[in-house]
């Protein structure tokens, strides 16, 4: 039985190869770009910025106009210590880190094994900038997705410079609780005792019992009204190397990439398999990532943020308790990004919830790239209907990028980074304003604008107004209308090769002075 399934999955992937090699020779050659302003160009924009003004002019349009491109350099932050935040399940954790950070960031319920993955924020106390890794539940002796949780507390434990230890001092210290205490000290690291949950005088009195554990001197806290935090943190910091043994150097400057998709199609498998760690939780129970989770990794020499997200349901408001917020923490991820993963199950088929992840990429402004996951479970019936989707649901984005492969074998994941590239550079391109006006004189000669009312919109002048995304203003005399729109969004592509960007095109309308 296993024999066959093998033998079937190598022989989808033996013919999906075939057919990628056959799609790789009929696409169309990409233009070799040449964005360099020739003298012709410079003197055509010279003669239409004095033609326009002849043209009512308003301040935005002169600070447009007068606006001096200038590349922004990204700047890579220092190493910052890490300190990670650990304890069983349900004490607290993620409504410390919340409180720690200052905003609600971690998903929190109430009820145990919320947190799943390790996830890591930026947090700043007294002068002192860290990062903060909240951490699923310990526990000990369990079987299934709660063991895989387990397992990323372990890691966060050897990945951190120090460890804050929460317990819930109503509860006072468990057999569970005492099996994490060996844990800590066989790591060596340095740790400080919180008694949580203790929410006024009496509550104090049950957190002296916590001395028994050996960790020192228990902090009472309470992280859902803040009470007792700041000494804490003091301790804390004061437990924090200056110089991180395990903290990595975090770009500011853009390739930050959201792996995105509806619920179990593999974000988190993809993740593991281009981390080549089991850096997240993934198990065959679809929403087990509820947090956005950050990777820093270094592929073909450059740092990318990988960050995995949960999976976009079919409506926000059908959902509730940790998967409402894990769904508004998704689209907050897909916001802070640069460029979204679109991942689809292409062994069935594409549905509404495929579609309107997509397109929430796109609405966001972000670069992007489809990738049809599980291709070695999809059979040869499939992959027609496969195509005639995507021609059928997918016309709009044509432009988007395509990426075949199967993130539990591995095959073709290496292409997903060329692309990814691709459409980044896309995202990031500029087109000289004397390029662009040669390009849109040419079209405008060849394929006028059609007559509306007897008049015919002239088109005045262009300019790119900004990237990422790449947007064009156009001043014309008249309204452009949008046929004519998306016909110069396809002829700027074929030109100037933006794949994998979307592209906004805005017209103003200016009429001649009044002599």
């Amino acid at each position: 039985m296993t024999h066959d399934s093998s033998a079937s999955e190598a022989a989808a992937l033996d013919a999906a190869a075939r057919d990628d090699a056959a799609l790789d020779a009929a696409a169309p050659v990409a233009p070799d770009l040449d964005l360099t302003e020739t003298e012709d160009d410079l003197a055509r924009e010279r003669a239409l910025r004095v033609g326009l003004e002849e043209f009512e002019l308003d301040e935005s349009d002169q600070a447009l106009l007068e606006s001096e491109w200038t590349d922004e350099e990204a700047e890579a932050e220092q190493a910052l210590p890490v300190l990670a935040i650990v304890g069983r399940p349900n004490v607290g954790k993620s409504t410390l880190v919340n409180r720690i950070i200052g905003r609600r960031e971690a998903v929190v319920a109430d009820k145990p094994g919320v947190t799943r993955d390790r996830v890591s924020y930026p947090a700043e106390w007294a002068g002192r900038r860290f990062m903060l890794v909240d951490t699923g539940g310990w526990e000990t002796d369990v079987a299934g997705i709660e063991s895989k949780v387990a397992e990323q507390a372990e890691v966060a434990i050897s990945l951190a410079d120090a460890v804050v230890f929460v317990v819930d001092a109503a509860v006072g210290a468990t057999a569970t609780d005492e099996r994490v205490v060996e844990l800590l000290r066989r790591s060596g690291k340095p740790v400080v005792l919180c008694a949580n949950k203790v929410d006024g005088a009496s509550g104090e009195a049950d957190a002296t019992y916590l001395w028994a554990l050996g960790l020192g001197e228990p902090y009472p806290v309470s992280a859902l009204h803040g009470r007792g935090t700041g000494d804490l943190l003091d301790a804390a910091v004061k437990a924090l190397p200056t110089q991180s043994a395990h903290g990595k150097l975090r770009p500011s400057g853009p390739r930050r990439v959201a792996l995105v998709g509806r619920p179990n199609v593999g974000k988190s498998s993809l993740l593991n398999k281009i981390a080549g760690s089991e850096r997240v939780v993934v198990d065959e129970v679809a929403g087990t990532t509820r947090d956005p989770v950050d990777e820093l990794i270094e592929l073909r020499g450059i740092p990318y943020w990988f960050v995995d997200t949960a999976g976009i349901r079919r409506r926000v408001h059908q959902t509730k308790g940790a998967d409402f917020y894990a769904s508004l923490r998704t689209a907050a991820a897909i916001e802070k990004a640069e460029i979204g993963v679109v991942l689809v199950d292409a062994s069935n088929p594409l549905t509404e919830q495929d579609i309107r992840v997509i397109q929430q990429v796109v609405d966001a402004g972000r670069a992007l790239v489809i990738a049809y996951n599980k291709w070695d479970l999809m059979d040869e019936d499939r992959r027609p209907f496969l195509e005639r989707e995507i021609e059928k649901e997918l016309v709009q984005i044509a432009w988007a990028p395509r990426v075949n492969l199967s993130a539990r074998t591995g095959w073709h994941s290496e292409r997903l980074v060329p692309a990814i590239e691709r459409s980044l550079a896309s995202w990031d391109r500029r087109v000289p304003t004397g390029k662009l006006n040669a390009f849109l004189g040419e079209l405008v000669a060849a394929h006028p604008h059609p007559l509306r009312g007897g008049k015919q919109s002239r088109i005045l002048f262009a300019t790119q107004a900004s990237t990422r995304p790449p947007r064009f203003v156009i001043f014309a005399t008249g309204f452009i209308e949008a046929g004519y729109r998306r016909f110069i969004e396809r002829r700027l592509r074929e030109t100037f090769g933006f794949e994998g960007t979307p592209i906004e095109i805005s017209v103003r309308v200016r009429e001649k002075r009044k002599r």
